[in-house]
């Protein structure tokens, strides 16, 4: 019934590996790989959802207040983007930035859409900006990739708001 109320509005079926796809290309966080209780709402970069000014005080409130004080997350979830799309992460991988182990992959896949393998990962807030060479250890060699700013797919999410 659903598919065929859906079918005038390109309603398909979709399985988890596609799920996980789309969700890698817009940049969403998942709980209990990019989201856990050892990572900050700021190092995962959904800081925007949290807000401190609140009349009654929550659970970890005083140490993003000094987290923010301090200057922000030691280290922060960024978009890389592996320049050779046939290597795919899954999640785990090291990561190397100047030579330096200092980083890993917290999920990846290939993107379909964008046509790229796309993988999350925290790694010093120093190094998170858009631009920034670095290398992936997928099945024991070492991928060059570059951290890539926002969504790959869709960034001004204006096909979500269609």
């Amino acid at each position: 019934m659903l598919t065929a109320a859906g079918a005038e509005h390109g309603l398909r079926g979709g399985g988890y590996r596609a799920i996980e796809s789309m969700r890698l290309e817009k940049g969403y966080r998942a709980w209990g790989t990019a989201l856990t209780p050892e990572t900050t709402p700021e190092s995962a970069g959904v800081g925007f959802a949290v807000r401190l000014d609140k009349a009654t005080p929550f659970i970890g409130q005083e140490a993003l207040l000094a987290e923010r004080a301090a200057g922000g997350p030691a280290e922060r979830l960024a978009c890389l983007v592996l320049d050779d799309p046939r290597s795919v992460c899954l999640g785990s991988e090291p990561v190397r930035i100047a030579g330096e182990l200092c980083g890993r992959v917290t999920s990846g896949g290939y993107g379909s859409r964008v046509r790229r393998s796309i993988a999350l990962a925290y790694v010093p807030a120093a190094h998170a900006a858009a631009g920034t060479r670095a290398e992936v250890e997928v099945f024991g060699e070492w991928v060059p990739a570059e951290v890539v700013e926002g969504a790959l797919y869709d960034p001004a999410g204006e096909r979500i708001r269609a």
